[in-house]
């Protein structure tokens, strides 16, 4: 059985036409290949994520605090995972276009670049649609529950508190993003789990500053 030889050829165009690019946008010189083999990724990320697990104690350590507060209205209890948990997943939306737009060679970090723009317009247009919709479904489960708090109250929190977290999102990614390819890493590996488990502690802290303000 032959094996075409032509596949390979292309791969390693391919990478030559990446590192012409990195060096084109001043990047670290690396060789695109190596990104995809098992040790580097184990030894970039395995540091990270331990970091990072560290990062989550400290945010349950913070939801702790405000135990009572969440005892007491059970909206505001449906709503804490729910908030973080939809600020990471617009984190993920925004550092995956990003990367794939850079590792293409056609993203330039520009305040004035209409692709940057592009992001930015679409994560908070998907924060506000969303937070809406979260702020009614947690205040509906916590009146369920019992809770006292009223819709004009949960969405208010639901929508100043996600919004805030969307900017966070948006500025995180790009500066993520950048951070990560000026370092030598590569951004699909990294940017994700920075920028999620970012939203997790500032989303509890920005929440709770949020309710400290309406109620």
């Amino acid at each position: 059985m032959s094996v075409d030889s032509g596949s390979g050829e292309d791969l390693s165009g391919l990478a030559a036409d990446l590192a012409e690019t990195y060096e084109e946008l001043g990047l670290v010189d690396v060789d695109p290949l190596d990104d995809w083999s098992t040790r580097t990724i184990v030894v970039t990320m395995v540091p990270l994520l331990a970091g990072l697990s560290v990062l989550q104690m400290v945010s349950g350590g913070v939801l702790e605090v405000y135990e009572d507060v969440l005892l007491e209205n059970p909206s505001l209890l449906v709503l804490v995972p729910v908030q973080i948990g939809t600020a990471g997943n617009l984190g993920s939306i925004m550092c995956s276009r990003l990367s794939t737009q850079l590792h293409l060679g056609t993203l330039e970090m520009r305040a004035d670049n209409p692709d940057v723009r592009a992001n930015s317009g679409a994560i908070l247009a998907l924060g506000f649609t969303v937070f809406v919709l979260v702020g009614v479904a947690a205040w509906a489960i916590g009146t369920v529950l019992g809770g006292v708090l009223t819709l004009v109250e949960v969405l208010t929190i639901s929508l100043l508190s996600g919004m805030l977290l969307a900017v966070i999102v948006v500025v995180f990614s790009l500066v993520a993003v950048q951070t990560s390819y000026r370092l030598g890493y590569n951004p699909d590996d990294t940017t994700i789990p920075i920028v999620t488990n970012v939203c997790d502690i500032t989303g509890v802290l920005i929440l709770f500053a949020v309710v400290a303000v309406v109620l």
